[in-house]
Protein backbone atom coordinates (compact mmCIF):
# COMPACT_ATOMS: atom_id res chain seq x y z
CA UNK A 1 0.00 0.00 0.00
CA UNK A 2 1.29 3.65 -1.33
CA UNK A 3 -1.81 5.44 0.37
CA UNK A 4 -2.66 7.69 2.94
CA UNK A 5 -6.13 6.10 3.69
CA UNK A 6 -9.03 7.40 5.95
CA UNK A 7 -7.52 5.04 8.80
CA UNK A 8 -4.17 6.05 8.70
CA UNK A 9 -5.63 10.26 9.04
CA UNK A 10 -7.47 9.05 11.73
CA UNK A 11 -3.72 7.87 13.29
CA UNK A 12 -2.32 10.96 12.58
CA UNK A 13 -5.02 13.41 13.62
CA UNK A 14 -4.91 11.57 17.04
CA UNK A 15 -2.72 12.12 20.18
CA UNK A 16 -0.08 9.62 18.99
CA UNK A 17 3.44 10.08 18.93
CA UNK A 18 5.46 9.57 15.89
CA UNK A 19 9.07 8.53 15.49
CA UNK A 20 10.71 10.31 13.09
CA UNK A 21 14.01 8.97 11.53
CA UNK A 22 16.98 10.95 9.63
CA UNK A 23 19.80 10.18 8.43
CA UNK A 24 23.35 11.66 10.00
CA UNK A 25 26.21 13.02 7.96
CA UNK A 26 27.82 9.56 8.10
CA UNK A 27 24.60 7.38 7.14
CA UNK A 28 23.45 6.79 10.51
CA UNK A 29 20.03 6.72 11.71
CA UNK A 30 18.92 9.17 14.19
CA UNK A 31 15.47 8.84 15.68
CA UNK A 32 13.59 11.75 17.42
CA UNK A 33 9.54 10.73 19.35
CA UNK A 34 7.86 14.08 17.93
CA UNK A 35 4.31 15.05 17.26
CA UNK A 36 3.07 14.69 13.99
CA UNK A 37 0.13 16.38 11.81
CA UNK A 38 -1.24 16.04 8.17
CA UNK A 39 -2.42 17.99 5.65
CA UNK A 40 -5.26 16.79 4.22
CA UNK A 41 -5.42 18.46 0.58
CA UNK A 42 -2.67 16.37 -0.47
CA UNK A 43 -2.18 13.72 2.31
CA UNK A 44 1.56 15.01 2.94
CA UNK A 45 2.95 14.99 6.48
CA UNK A 46 3.55 17.65 8.90
CA UNK A 47 6.47 17.98 11.59
CA UNK A 48 7.14 20.60 13.33
CA UNK A 49 10.47 21.72 14.88
CA UNK A 50 13.11 24.61 15.44
CA UNK A 51 16.21 25.45 12.85
CA UNK A 52 18.84 23.76 13.76
CA UNK A 53 17.78 21.02 15.84
CA UNK A 54 19.32 17.82 15.01
CA UNK A 55 16.34 16.92 12.15
CA UNK A 56 16.37 19.73 10.68
CA UNK A 57 19.76 19.92 10.18
CA UNK A 58 19.78 16.01 8.68
CA UNK A 59 16.36 16.59 6.35
CA UNK A 60 18.49 19.97 5.17
CA UNK A 61 21.07 17.61 3.96
CA UNK A 62 19.46 14.84 2.97
CA UNK A 63 15.22 14.87 2.94
CA UNK A 64 15.23 11.49 2.86
CA UNK A 65 13.29 10.38 6.03
CA UNK A 66 10.96 7.12 7.81
CA UNK A 67 7.91 7.91 10.29
CA UNK A 68 6.49 5.22 12.29
CA UNK A 69 3.23 6.02 14.53
CA UNK A 70 1.50 3.41 16.69
CA UNK A 71 -2.06 4.22 18.26
CA UNK A 72 -1.73 4.61 21.93
CA UNK A 73 -4.63 2.70 22.52
CA UNK A 74 -3.65 -0.10 20.76
CA UNK A 75 0.02 -0.44 19.54
CA UNK A 76 -0.58 -3.58 16.91
CA UNK A 77 -2.21 -0.57 15.01
CA UNK A 78 0.95 1.23 13.02
CA UNK A 79 2.14 2.96 10.76
CA UNK A 80 5.44 3.32 8.97
CA UNK A 81 6.10 5.89 6.32
CA UNK A 82 9.33 6.58 4.06
CA UNK A 83 9.27 9.74 2.43
CA UNK A 84 11.01 12.90 1.56
CA UNK A 85 11.08 16.41 3.35
CA UNK A 86 9.76 18.24 0.57
CA UNK A 87 9.53 21.65 1.47
CA UNK A 88 10.15 23.94 4.68
CA UNK A 89 8.01 26.12 5.44
CA UNK A 90 8.82 29.16 8.24
CA UNK A 91 5.25 30.76 7.55
CA UNK A 92 2.88 30.23 10.05
CA UNK A 93 5.14 27.98 11.87
CA UNK A 94 4.71 29.35 15.66
CA UNK A 95 0.72 29.00 15.03
CA UNK A 96 1.26 25.00 13.96
CA UNK A 97 3.40 24.11 16.90
CA UNK A 98 0.70 25.99 19.21
CA UNK A 99 -2.21 24.00 17.49
CA UNK A 100 -0.17 20.70 18.38
CA UNK A 101 0.33 21.77 21.72
CA UNK A 102 -3.08 22.08 21.93
CA UNK A 103 -3.88 18.52 20.56
CA UNK A 104 -1.25 17.01 22.43
CA UNK A 105 -0.84 19.06 25.65
CA UNK A 106 -4.75 20.65 26.19
CA UNK A 107 -3.02 24.27 25.97
CA UNK A 108 -3.25 26.76 23.96
CA UNK A 109 0.70 27.57 23.48
CA UNK A 110 3.60 25.65 22.96
CA UNK A 111 5.20 25.93 26.79
CA UNK A 112 8.81 24.70 25.13
CA UNK A 113 9.49 27.56 23.17
CA UNK A 114 12.89 29.14 23.59
CA UNK A 115 14.37 33.08 23.18
CA UNK A 116 15.23 33.26 19.71
CA UNK A 117 13.73 29.87 18.33
CA UNK A 118 12.90 29.91 14.94
CA UNK A 119 9.73 27.26 14.52
CA UNK A 120 9.67 25.40 10.79
CA UNK A 121 7.31 23.04 9.58
CA UNK A 122 8.77 19.88 7.79
CA UNK A 123 6.73 18.79 4.66
CA UNK A 124 7.04 15.32 4.00
CA UNK A 125 5.59 13.69 0.94
CA UNK A 126 5.29 9.21 1.92
CA UNK A 127 6.35 7.66 -0.87
CA UNK A 128 5.42 4.10 0.56
CA UNK A 129 3.04 3.72 3.18
CA UNK A 130 2.22 0.41 5.27
CA UNK A 131 -0.61 0.16 7.99
CA UNK A 132 -1.24 -3.05 9.82
CA UNK A 133 -3.87 -3.02 11.72
CA UNK A 134 -4.37 -5.08 14.47
CA UNK A 135 -5.68 -8.54 14.20
CA UNK A 136 -9.93 -9.16 14.49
Amino acid sequence: MNQITEPIIQMLNGKNFAYLSTLMKDGSPQVTPTWIDIDEDDNSILINTAEGRIKHKNVSRDPRVAISISDQNNPYNMVLIRGRVIEQIKEGADEHTDRLAKKYLGMDKYPYRTPNEKRVILKIMPERVFHQQPPQ
